[in-house]
């Protein structure tokens, strides 16, 4: 009984924690507005409130227009099968601002079953009045056309570029945030990119932070102005040099739609708006490098902030055993750059180079992750041996000094291993194989040994100078006939008359098709169109000057027999004849299309000699 009590508590504090947790008052507004202008002030709630109190102090800064005006919505999601409903209330008043400066928003409260629930807190800039664009006012620019065509400049302080730099005075090697943004006033719509040119930063070391892929645009003061601004891309930066680095301007073409004055009665009818093209240029960004003060002995090109760690696979080892010995920096800063810290070791052992891996993340605050490297070694005889504590030095930017770091010094015990020299070896990190020769002197042997030629080699043989003398030829061969067919390819008349059969016989099979449908006009079409064809590609007679007299004279120079010619004209005039008086049967148009593949075949031998 006392279990079920229990039980049945813990679910009621559960649901009742839940329930606490899934309430929601959020407060939600502009983060920047201008002076004069209206804004809302919105609250949005997933439950049933009452006695909701504003924020205090807000009438200090701010002039309550309106509200509230209230609303409610209901969203219905279904998961695994599963629906659940949830009703939001919305509360939403209408503000202006009494003076410029930034302004803090207090949380509001509002009662929910009884308990009052707090909102979040909000900060709101208060810029200056700002004119609107004259792009939007005035008629289409000089050199402004629609998509497709000229482009034109809509620069200034209503749309620019511009590359962010969360730092202009570094030393070498810190890293910097270079964030590429487009600036656009709010009443310019942007419709899409046209060309964009991101700017390469040469004298960095880079590393790209991800972005979504789509621009989202935010709203941002700037220059005590309110912009939409969207981020194009972000970088980490690693200057690799001393003195001044300047990032080079870059271009980027925009498709932005513009209001213009019509200049006919059609044009204001139909739209009065037109897509333009305008290319933007960033400034030059300069970015001046102090180099590092004068460095340490045990300093390995670390900049930022680290911590480091070790870990030693065994103390209690036989000989000819490998030990791994792990180093981990873990920080912020130029892990990728840092070299791997030098591991003195015994002479008696057998040392491997190290192999380093590093799992880093750039983000909004740099890059940071961590940098590990392993030293493999091989302990060859019995005893103790220290291995010596690994110090490292790195410049911390923050401090504007050097720091040192050590790693712990541990001690080896090493006992005698069973078996010869030659035993294999497997490493802890990835069972790599290493073997160990025991006998590296090969005997040498007495007495009239009897020697044979062990295997032949086809290098210098007949057979191989026939080979590449053939390949050779192949070569040439094929060449020859390539470098023929582009200049065949090229000559575009050469080409047409070399498909003209082809394509004759391919519409007198499409004929063939149509006269075993009973399609007349389409079957007569099909003829017209397989003649007319041959003769524009064979004879090289544009269509627009092609008709009958241009292909007969055309076929009398080729020195065609006249009965041909003849054939050719009772074909064509049939087929016109037809396509407007129809008459006959199947057996008329089995007969018509009989004496046109005949009179085909003819003519492209007579072309031909």
């Amino acid at each position: 009984m006392i279990k079920k009590l229990l039980t049945y508590m813990c679910l009621f504090f559960m649901v009742i924690s839940a329930s606490a947790e899934i309430t929601r008052f959020e407060m939600s507004a502009p983060n920047a507005v201008e002076m004069g202008k209206q804004f809302r002030l919105t609250f949005t709630l997933n439950e049933r409130g009452s006695s909701l109190q504003l924020p205090p102090g807000l009438n200090n800064n701010f002039d309550v227009l309106m509200g509230p005006s209230t609303g409610q919505s209901t969203s219905i999601r279904t998961i695994n099968g599963q629906t659940s409903t949830e009703v939001t209330y919305s509360y939403t008043y209408i503000l202006r601002a009494k003076s410029e400066g930034e302004f803090e928003i207090r949380p509001a409260t509002i009662e929910v079953d009884g308990k009052v629930m707090e909102s979040n807190s909000l900060k709101i800039q208060v810029v200056p009045t700002q004119s609107q664009p004259q792009t939007q006012q005035q008629q289409t620019p000089r050199g402004a056309e629609s998509q497709g065509s000229q482009s034109v400049d809509l620069g200034g302080d209503n749309l620019f570029l511009r590359v962010e730099m969360s730092k202009q005075n570094v030393f070498r090697g810190e890293q910097i945030i270079a964030t590429v943004k487009l600036y656009a006033d709010p009443n310019i719509p942007i419709s899409g990119f046209d060309e964009v040119n991101l700017p390469t930063y040469e004298g960095f070391y880079t590393q790209d932070i991800e972005i979504p892929n789509q621009i989202n645009f935010t709203r941002e003061v700037y220059n005590n102005r309110i912009y939409q601004v969207g981020v194009l891309k972000k970088t980490v930066l690693f200057p690799q040099q001393n003195g001044t680095i300047t990032v080079n301007p870059f271009s980027m073409t925009l498709l932005v739609q513009q209001r213009v004055r019509p200049r006919s009665f059609f044009d204001d009818f139909f739209s009065g708006v037109q897509t333009v093209r305008t290319t933007l240029n960033s400034s030059a960004v300069r970015v001046n490098v102090k180099d590092l003060p004068t460095q340490p002995g045990n300093f390995y090109g670390g900049v930022g902030n680290f911590t480091i760690s070790s870990e030693l696979s065994a103390e209690n080892v036989t000989t000819n055993d490998a030990v791994t010995l792990k180093l981990t920096i873990n920080g912020n800063g130029n892990l990728r750059l840092i070299r791997n810290p030098e591991l003195q070791l015994p002479s008696d052992f057998e040392v491997y180079d190290p192999r380093s891996t590093e799992n880093v993340r750039a983000t909004d605050n740099g890059v940071s992750g961590t940098k590990t490297v392993e030293y493999l070694f091989q302990p060859r005889f019995e005893g103790e041996y220290t291995i010596p504590a690994i110090p490292f030095t790195f410049f911390n930017p923050a401090t504007g000094s050097y720091e040192t770091r050590s790693t712990q010094e541990y001690t080896l015990h090493v006992e005698k291993g069973t078996g010869d020299q030659s035993s294999t070896v497997m490493s802890s990190r990835q069972r790599e194989d290493l073997q160990l020769l025991g006998q590296d002197i090969r005997f040498i042997k007495q007495g009239n040994p009897t020697l044979r030629i062990k295997g032949t080699t086809f290098y210098g043989t007949p057979f191989f100078y026939g080979i590449y003398a053939g390949s050779a030829l192949l070569f040439l061969v094929l060449f020859i006939i390539y470098r023929k067919k582009a200049r065949e390819n090229a000559n575009v008349a050469l080409m047409r008359n070399k498909k003209a059969n082809r394509l004759a016989t391919k519409r007198l099979k499409a004929a063939a098709g149509f006269m075993k449908k009973n399609e007349n006009e389409a079957f007569h079409d099909a003829i017209l169109k397989a003649f007319w064809g041959y003769f524009s590609d064979k004879l090289g007679i544009l269509v627009a000057n092609l008709n009958r007299d241009s292909a007969l004279e055309g076929l009398r120079k080729r020195n065609v027999d006249e009965e041909l010619i003849n054939d050719f004209v009772e074909i064509t005039e049939q087929c016109e004849f037809a396509r407007y008086a129809p008459s006959g049967g199947s057996e008329a148009r089995s007969e018509l299309y009989k004496k046109a593949v005949s009179t085909m075949s003819r003519l492209e031998k007579q072309i031909k000699r």
